[in-house]
């Protein structure tokens, strides 16, 4: 096996279930594309994408996903846990074919005995679950530009050392591109109730606080600047939120007098 092979009509030649393993990815597309005609979660997401795309590979005893973000390479999702710490290998030693393929955002794959002196971290934690052979797919996110953005990667993991010719990688290819529309879309659905989330807790705030200054300046007799600025002391002093402290006077002002 090489790294990042490129499918060929011979290759598919020698696939002797090609026809029946389209009609896999047929149908495991149209799944996908149901399951987001929703609104989902990213993680969520990112969870049905693996348990879907386990489907075309036959030789795959495992999928996990590669995502790239501000704090570094996570594993957002899987379909078996116990696969978790070849993943981990790679990001800990910052090498391996998943952040190679998100790198070079091209395919990789191999048994794991070809690059054992080129990623000895990943080499020792596949071999250690049985894995002897690895597809890592890039996926892409195309941007409204039309450039295109990194998310991360598709890890495939198998324990047959001859698993994963280029008919398996040209499926995957196929099934990332679909795959990564679904998690666009996701995304920007999860940016979307994140906005507004904190809308509504900013909005949950104001009310508070505008209640506190009412309450301090008919306690103190004060104007609505001297309250506000009471308030703003209290948080530098203890240095807390501003709406916590507006909470906590709430609280104060409104509980039963246990005396």
């Amino acid at each position: 096996m090489t790294d990042s092979v490129s499918t060929n009509s011979s290759d598919a030649l020698e696939q002797p279930d090609a026809t029946d393993r389209l009609d896999t990815t047929t149908d495991a597309l149209a799944d996908l594309h149901e399951l987001f005609s929703g609104e989902q979660p990213l993680d969520l997401a990112l969870s049905q994408v693996a348990t879907t795309a386990v489907q075309i590979i036959p030789d795959a005893i495992a999928i996990t996903i590669t995502v790239l973000g501000g704090t570094g390479p996570s594993t957002l999702a899987w379909t078996d846990e116990a696969y978790l710490g070849i993943d981990a290998a790679q990001y800990c030693s910052d090498s391996g074919p998943c952040l190679e393929a998100a790198r070079t955002r091209q395919p990789v794959r191999a048994s794991t005995t070809e690059h054992r002196e080129r990623w000895p971290e990943f080499a020792a934690a596949a071999e250690l679950t049985g894995v002897n052979a690895y597809l890592s797919v890039p996926l892409l996110v195309e941007l409204a530009d039309g450039a295109t953005e990194l998310v991360g990667a598709f890890n495939i993991y198998a324990d047959d050392p001859t698993a994963f010719a280029a008919f398996d990688e040209a499926l995957m290819r196929l099934f990332a591109a679909a795959a990564t529309q679904a998690i666009g879309t996701a995304r920007r659905w999860q940016r979307s109730r994140d906005q507004v989330r904190n809308l509504e807790i900013a909005l949950g705030s104001r009310g508070q606080i505008d209640q506190a200054k009412g309450a301090l300046m008919a306690i103190h007799r004060c104007s609505a600047e001297v309250a506000f600025a009471k308030l703003v002391e209290q948080s530098q002093r203890r240095n807390v939120k501003l709406r916590q402290v507006a909470h906590e006077l709430l609280e104060s002002v409104t509980a039963p007098d246990r005396t």
